[in-house]
């Protein structure tokens, strides 16, 4: 029997590519990297949709907060879905579903039939096949690699996926302005065609999948417990929560204060969430070397990021702006690829898409919640408060997380499973 304990390990400390050299996992990133691109080209045309249709900041979150509610009601049933089932066959499935959608938009966009109770609806469906999707996605990593590339690897996925979102935006941004969204939207539906691809050529016999889960009654109750029991996963879930809650909230924060401060357009909003994802590429290449994640560490990087993100509220000006979003893109990215990683490889097999799942409702189920404060934060206040909020949110988690007495083991190594 599996024990569901895991193990205090040291670090070992591999070169900073080295899982790229696993043709399985090669394949699945490039895949990956072409559907986040996509993907986050239609988030910016849905948020300026949103914006064109409601000119609210209060609309805006709850059109971004629908695409995560069924997260939030479902995400843990998901997870134990992916536990039972194959993780592969059930990542080509909502792959297909999330491009029949985006190619349905893609028709409505053009004939000019989106309104925002459709708009609400569309985020409802793509929220309710990524209950499956994301703790899909997020653990079939682990059946990529062995298990001393793990941690490796998920830093590696954090940087290309952010190095795919500085394409995305920008592009989006440009096309928006001088084509409107509709293309955005086709060429979102083009990019799951990418992962289906990849899926499909991954070899079999070079995986490494984890036992099914039997079918049994309360196993997500027994997730939370072993989520609640285990300190290397408890600590780290509580700042992804704050974090995800409060702070991650940037297709909410960015318009807004792009456009009412600083006074940009769509392309100004496309070059902020751009600047951010370079920023992310340079987290991406301090993760990827990083040799050990503690939950001590993952507190010092959560502060700073919270502290980043005040910086970036303040800034008079544009140029300013960009600038410090920068640093806020490479703060985001050491936290989040931190958290996944001390989640992943403390998780114990057969309870890693529960643990991802979990993680999925805080980080983006959260959002429910979320956007729609931030949102109501930015009209009342102004776009500024909504960004210290975030930044004030995320540097008090970790100055309390840092005050905690030291746990009995902190997970780190490459075997900790």
């Amino acid at each position: 029997m599996l024990s569901l304990r895991p193990r205090a390990v040291g670090a070992t400390r591999l070169s900073s590519f080295t899982s790229l050299r696993i043709r399985n996992y090669r394949l699945y990133m490039l895949g990956q990297s072409i559907s986040v691109a996509g993907n986050w080209m239609q988030s910016i045309a849905v948020g300026w949709l949103a914006l064109q249709l409601t000119h609210s900041g209060t609309m805006l979150g709850i059109v971004t907060g629908a695409r995560y509610l069924p997260i939030l009601l479902l995400g843990a049933w998901g997870g134990l879905v992916v536990d039972r089932h194959d993780r592969r066959r059930l990542l080509t499935f909502t792959q297909i579903c999330f491009a029949a959608q985006a190619a349905l938009l893609t028709v409505l966009s053009w004939a000019d039939l989106v309104g925002l109770p459709l708009l609400v609806a569309f985020m409802l469906m793509l929220g309710f096949v990524n209950v499956f999707d994301s703790p899909a996605r997020q653990s079939l990593i682990s059946e990529l690699v062995d298990p001393e590339h793990l941690p490796n690897a998920i830093a590696i996925n954090s940087t290309l996926v952010n190095t795919a979102k500085l394409v995305g935006p920008g592009l989006a941004g440009a096309i928006i302005a001088t084509l409107g969204v509709a293309p955005c939207f086709a060429l979102d539906t083009l990019s799951f065609l990418a992962v289906i691809v990849s899926l499909r050529a991954l070899r079999a016999a070079d995986m490494r999948p984890s036992e099914p889960e039997v079918r049994a009654r309360g196993q997500i109750r027994a997730g939370l417990a072993y989520i609640c029991r285990t300190p290397e996963l408890l600590r780290p879930m509580v700042m992804v929560y704050v974090t995800g809650i409060l702070t991650w909230e940037f297709p909410v924060t960015l318009p807004l204060f792009t456009t009412s401060v600083l006074h940009a357009g769509p392309a100004g909003f496309g070059a902020a969430t751009a600047f951010m994802s370079a920023g992310a590429i340079l987290g991406g290449f301090i993760a990827v070397r990083r040799p050990r994640v503690t939950t001590r560490s993952l507190s010092v990087s959560v502060a700073i990021w919270g502290a980043l993100i005040c910086v970036a509220a303040l800034a008079p000006n544009l140029p300013l702006a960009l600038a410090a979003l920068v640093l806020v893109g490479s703060g985001s990215i050491t936290f989040n690829s931190g958290a996944k990683t001390l989640l992943q490889v403390a998780a114990a097999p057969q309870m890693r898409g529960r643990v991802v799942s979990i993680w999925s409702i805080g980080w983006m189920g959260g959002t429910v919640i979320g956007a729609p404060v931030v949102g109501a934060v930015a009209t009342v206040g102004g776009p500024r408060s909504a960004l210290l909020l975030g930044g004030l949110a995320a540097a008090a988690v970790g100055f309390v997380m840092l005050a905690l007495p030291s746990e009995r083991r902190d997970i780190a190594g490459p075997d900790g499973q």
